[in-house]
């Protein structure tokens, strides 16, 4: 397994994919994954800046502490990473129509992010943080969502019948999202 640590990498494309490679503390700047197989990697410590990870797959790779920002990640099942250590935060993405689905993912950040379309059934976000982000069409079923911060968060609809939304923070201007299934009308 060929490890690298504290590099830059900043331009390249991933066309032909990675294989059991692991990233330290790397920086990924202006690079191309799309459509990537990136394959039993590891990365811990590392940060993407202005990189596309559109249909990437991450099959069994480890994400540990990995930010990603102003990166176009559409279509990503990261439901398919290791089970062990998941944890990233997310900065003027855009990750539409990906999936976290049965991913456990507590105290994760999501700001100024793109979410239409994600799915985040029987997933566990507990405690984390939609900042000023888009969770149009986003897909919530059996989530674990105590103490997530919605407050800034925008055309989000949630069955609170179908998910564990206790000590949950929503914004007076998000109830319209949390009534929906009550086929109700809610004026100014």
């Amino acid at each position: 397994m060929a490890a690298f640590e504290d590099l830059v990498f900043e331009g390249k494309s991933y066309a032909d994919g990675l294989h059991k490679e692991m990233f330290d503390n790397c920086t990924f700047s202006n690079c191309d994954f799309s459509n990537a197989k990136i394959i039993s990697c590891s990365f811990t410590d590392c940060f993407f800046n202005d990189c596309n990870l559109s249909m990437v797959n991450l099959g069994q790779s480890t994400l540990n502490n990995v930010q990603f920002r102003n990166c176009k990640i559409l279509g990503v099942k990261f439901n398919h990473c290791h089970d062990f250590i998941f944890h990233v935060d997310f900065d003027n993405c855009i990750l539409d129509y990906s999936s976290f689905e049965g991913r456990k993912m507590s105290k994760t950040r999501f700001k100024d992010t793109s979410l239409k379309g994600v799915d985040f059934g029987e997933a566990d976000i507990r405690q984390s943080k939609f900042i000023e982000s888009d969770l149009d069409e986003a897909i919530f079923y059996n989530t674990g969502m105590q103490e997530t911060d919605f407050t800034a968060a925008y055309n989000y609809t949630i069955d609170l019948n179908q998910n564990q939304i206790k000590k949950a923070r929503f914004s007076k201007d998000g109830l319209a999202g949390l009534l929906s299934q009550f086929d109700i009308i809610i004026e100014d």
